[in-house]
């Protein structure tokens, strides 16, 4: 009888994929949580259903942030730091320093190197891309502040952000400066190639973590327009997200997605935007998010599923239905928050916003959203009260059960744990089929690799490991 538990605890596992109703709570004062806390949560040994086990694949990292496979099989991680190093396949226990970018990178707080890319077409093309925080102000050579702050809450440390490609040994092009950040947190995030060549690019917000921020704090250092009669006319701090909607003055590339030319950093001719008569928008396809630092691509489609880290309430998973239609999405933020408007931006009757209200439909509500003080998924045993959404990977194929195809993997930093999305009858992830996939594990970048097995970069024990599964085999780790 004992060698059978496993099995019937799977196929309750499986069994539970069967949609459950999705019910959000109301607003609530909530954590907010940072994307990379000072103090480690506490190690325990992860817990995972019946038959998956996890490997670690690499250690001896250095807070490392992201993680990305090369076709030929050598395997990329970019530490915060600024360092890229490269293994030649996943039993090479080894790395070397493909490039060392540490000088460039403002490595505080939130901020660092975050995105990683390898071309599709390596190592023929030769590169791979980067995204990461600049140590220095837009325009300035860096290094200004040397991975310090003088005032971690004021604007002691202005910083722009960067898409560079890269070369064996350090070689970079720079593509985009852009992303002006005043405080250290919603700074850039994630690189995506999609089928069609594209490079995709997500970078945040940058304004405050703690108040409204309508471009009024510490001197308004990013030059933010402001107005006659601020609040009301100010276009500034988290409004950046919504700039596309400001068509006097030049579109910043915060609390956006870029879809560009991985060649230029330029926009492609079939953006939506492309060729308009407003300055600098041609590269966005969707705007109105505070910090989209993880998303993927739906494997076999043109959809965008992104993770949007919140502010008080909630954490949102937004879909770009189609990344290469003529409709720009706008997710809300800082005007809305989950699905309903922000009360703290929606008190200052700010200009945008309140047009933004009175636009049917002008807002793509989220996918789905979870609450900071809600489960997501009843007794899970996750904690709640502060959520960082860290990770999100379609499972397409491989040695996992069947039921598991299509689903949407997603993972929260600061409740430690991994939920799946299992798919619906149309195909796509259904967000009433929730379930906890694993708990207690560090997560900031989650990949499919070889043989389709999903990885996961540990960023406070300086690993990335592998989940595999094997039927019939006990919940294990192998560190």
């Amino acid at each position: 009888m004992r060698k059978r538990i496993p099995a019937l605890c799977l196929l309750l596992f499986l069994l539970s994929l069967i949609p459950v109703a999705t019910t959000l709570a109301g607003e609530r004062p909530g954590g907010r949580g940072e994307l990379f806390p000072e103090v480690a949560q506490p190690a325990s040994l992860p817990i995972y259903p019946p038959g998956f086990s996890e490997t670690t694949i690499f250690s001896g990292l250095s807070s490392p942030t992201v993680l990305a496979f090369a076709p030929n099989g050598q395997v990329f991680v970019g530490e915060k730091s600024g360092l890229v190093k490269v293994y030649d396949g996943l039993n090479d226990p080894t790395a070397t320093i493909f490039a060392d970018l540490r000088t460039n990178v403002h490595d505080y707080w939130d901020r660092g190197l975050l995105g990683l890319a390898v071309d599709p077409n390596y190592p023929a093309n030769p590169y791979i891309y980067v995204l990461y925080t600049l140590d220095a102000p837009i325009g300035h050579p860096p290094p200004v502040f040397n991975d310090d702050c003088a005032d971690p809450l004021g604007n002691g440390c202005t910083v722009g952000g960067r898409l560079s490609r890269v070369q064996q040994g350090g070689v970079e092009e720079v593509l985009i400066e852009d992303w002006c950040q005043q405080f250290p947190s919603h700074s850039i995030g994630t690189l995506t190639f999609g089928a069609d060549g594209a490079l995709y690019v997500g970078g945040g917000d940058g304004a405050s973590f703690g108040e409204v921020d309508y471009g009024q704090l510490g001197g308004n250092p990013c030059a933010d327009p402001l107005g006659s009669n601020p609040p009301a006319t100010a276009e500034g701090g988290a409004l950046r997200s919504q700039d596309l909607r400001t068509a006097a003055d030049a579109t910043a590339l915060n609390g956006a997605i870029l879809r560009v030319d991985p060649a230029t950093g330029e926009a492609l001719a079939d953006n939506p935007l492309y060729g308009g008569d407003v300055a600098d928008d041609d590269r966005v396809i969707a705007y109105g998010m505070r910090n989209p630092y993880r998303f993927a691509l739906r494997p076999a489609t043109d959809q965008l599923w992104i993770g949007d880290v919140g502010w008080s309430d909630w954490e949102e998973i937004n879909r770009l239905n189609d990344a290469n239609d003529s409709v720009v999405e706008n997710f809300g933020w800082p005007c809305y928050e989950g699905s309903g408007r922000q009360t703290s931006y929606d008190s200052t009757n700010i200009t945008i916003c309140e047009t933004l209200y009175g636009e049917p439909n002008a807002v793509t509500p989220p996918r789905y959203a979870y609450h900071h003080l809600e489960h997501v998924v009843a007794g899970d045993g996750c904690p709640v009260g502060s959520s960082v959404i860290s990770g999100l990977v379609f499972y397409e194929s491989g040695d996992y059960p069947a039921q598991l195809r299509g689903a949407l993997f997603f993972a929260d930093l600061s409740r430690r744990c991994i939920w799946l999305m299992a798919r619906g009858g149309n195909g796509e992830p259904n967000p009433n089929r929730r379930r906890l996939f694993v708990r207690e594990i560090n997560v900031v970048d989650l990949k499919t690799g070889p043989a389709g097995d999903l990885f996961y970069v540990d960023f406070y024990e300086g690993a990335v490991r592998r989940i595999e599964y094997t039927p019939a085999r006990p919940p294990a780790y192998h560190r």
